[in-house]
């Protein structure tokens, strides 16, 4: 069996991702993801995970990416605040 890793997205804005974001996220803006998915991720059955401040942001963007063909989305669970709280790599 093949292990694919997640990728994981950090729709936030540029200051809020120049201010510290989880390590080894990419970003990609809330207002361009739909824009800009299709070609950084061109298969549809890459697992993506979403996250943004506190959740809302990316679940708006999750749900644009199903609506798009993307088969494995996800929209993390209390986003940035969450995943400092948790000690979890930061950059």
């Amino acid at each position: 069996m093949l292990f694919r890793s997640a990728v994981l997205v950090d729709v936030r804005e540029d200051n809020e991702w120049d201010a510290g974001h989880a390590a080894g996220a990419v970003h990609i803006g809330r207002g361009v993801i739909e824009r800009d998915i299709v070609g950084l991720y061109p298969d549809k059955a890459t697992e993506i995970v979403l996250y943004c401040g506190g959740g809302f942001r990316s679940a708006l963007a999750a749900d644009m990416l199903q609506r798009m063909g993307y088969e494995k989305v996800w929209s993390m669970d209390g986003g940035w605040k969450a995943w400092k709280d948790a000690g979890a790599p930061t950059e």
